[in-house]
């Protein structure tokens, strides 16, 4: 079972970065009315927010350390945010500032943070084979450092899913691959494109435990995981765990969504999985002084971060041909 600190320190990451998106929203369609155009305004381009997946991040990274690394999706943040990347710059990359992640060149689907071994990427699947490379550098250097793949369900029906699981276990290296599954590639429901109802059975296929955690738990997740992160530091190899999550937004900002069933989202938001675990943290004993105090750090130190990132200064044109090898 997780301990007080990490239940505490859970839920006030959730809170941050459910907030760093709060934040994102309006700034996204500024410029983009009254003619939505994804081109428009500070934020341009597609958006992708992980409103209700943040106990899949949460539960995994808190047993995580600098030197372990992280891949993950097009819907990154509340991962980068559980990683520990850097808030400030992190939100800079996001306004394409100079000051961000990548100079701003980047973008929120394409943010690296080589301090704390966080890179994501648009590509579907694409972070799983670096994961493994990155998993076996540290079995052949004698480290007990980790590599964790985040993925979504559909990418379960990629070829480097497969190819990625498979040389996992040949290998025996410490990686693990955790699938939230919100239920939804695209508009595409799981359902309708993939054949078995729970991908930790493909676990089975290469030799390697298959988890399913249902209810979005953050601390179901954080036992799940602990064990499995805890396993492959002994250098028993890797695992997969699968964990039912939410998409309580659209596919990317501006998603007319509608492919979701009638009243589908106001299902899923009424079990929002924020304010149910505050109910589960104060129903444990834990001081609602303390929660509120978490919540108010983790607004403060997002505030910062887009205030600076609102301040900061665009690249110099000429910055444009920096990086770039011929």
């Amino acid at each position: 079972m997780s301990n007080r600190s990490d239940r505490l320190w859970m839920y006030g990451t959730m809170v941050k970065s459910r907030h760093f998106e709060a934040l994102i929203k309006p700034a996204y369609f500024e410029g983009k009315t009254p003619v939505f155009n994804m081109a428009k305004g500070p934020l341009p381009g597609e958006m992708h927010l992980s409103d209700g997946q943040e106990p899949c991040a949460v539960g995994v990274c808190v047993h995580l350390r600098p030197g372990d690394t992280v891949t993950a999706t097009h819907r990154p943040h509340h991962i980068a945010i559980a990683k520990g990347v850097d808030l400030h710059a992190m939100a800079a990359e996001i306004f394409g500032k100079a000051t961000g992640l990548s100079g701003g060149r980047g973008g929120h689907m394409h943010l690296f943070d080589a301090r704390v071994n966080f890179a994501c990427s648009g590509i579907i699947a694409q972070g799983l084979g670096p994961a493994v490379g990155a998993a076996l550098a540290s079995r052949l250097r004698g480290e007990d450092h980790v590599a964790v793949a985040f993925l979504g369900e559909g990418a379960a029906n990629q070829g480097a899913f497969h190819e990625a699981l498979n040389l996992a276990a040949v290998w025996k290296v410490p990686a693990i691959f955790v699938i939230e599954d919100n239920a939804y590639g695209i508009s595409v429901a799981k359902r309708d494109c993939t054949a078995v109802a729970r991908n930790a059975d493909r676990a089975a296929a290469y030799a390697m435990p298959g988890h399913f955690i249902p209810g979005n738990d953050p601390d179901a997740i954080h036992d799940v995981a602990g064990e499995a992160i805890a396993r492959a530091r002994r250098g028993e190899g890797p695992s997969l765990i699968e964990i039912e999550t939410c998409r309580l937004e659209g596919h990317f900002m501006g998603d007319a969504e509608a492919y979701r069933p009638a009243g589908e989202v106001e299902r899923l938001k009424a079990a929002d999985p924020i304010p149910a675990y505050r109910d589960r943290l104060l129903a444990d004993g834990f001081d609602a002084a303390d929660l509120d105090e978490a919540e108010a750090d983790a607004r403060a130190a997002v505030d910062a971060a887009f205030t600076a990132a609102r301040a900061a200064a665009y690249p110099q044109p000429e910055e444009a041909f920096a990086h770039v090898f011929a």
